[in-house]
């Protein structure tokens, strides 16, 4: 196994990696919307979808992939009346390539975010 870490990507809070490449795929962990120095980004859904994203981006590339070579996702919301809107800049990100994926309101995030999506990918 290889631990993947960049500093492109918010810093793991806790006792886990970015993500780890096994064979030739890549799990990563939850990624949620922290900068790269540790900052929340934005109050809105719209935003912190963004975040997550550049996150998500960032790990792979360190890993070796892309988001085009993303085989499934899940996707952690706070509140399900953001579904929508997260569901349209998830889209924006995939375009054709439309990888299996869940989706699953929860209760509460870290830091309290409103939003949390973990991928896992073929690496190149």
């Amino acid at each position: 196994m290889k631990y993947v870490a960049t500093d492109q990507a918010a810093a793991a809070i806790g006792p886990y990696s970015q993500g780890v490449v096994s064979g030739d795929m890549f799990y990563s962990s939850g990624q949620i919307p922290l900068t790269p120095a540790g900052d929340i980004a934005g109050d809105t859904i719209g935003e912190q979808t963004h975040q997550v994203f550049a996150n998500l981006k960032a790990v792979l590339a360190e890993a070796g992939s892309s988001l085009d070579n993303v085989i499934k996702t899940t996707v952690f919301i706070k509140d399900m009346n953001d579904f929508a809107a997260l569901n349209e800049i998830y889209a924006s990100y995939f375009g054709d390539h439309k990888p299996a994926r869940s989706t699953v309101e929860v209760a509460r995030l870290p830091k309290d975010v409103k939003v949390e999506i973990e991928v896992i990918a073929k690496v190149k």
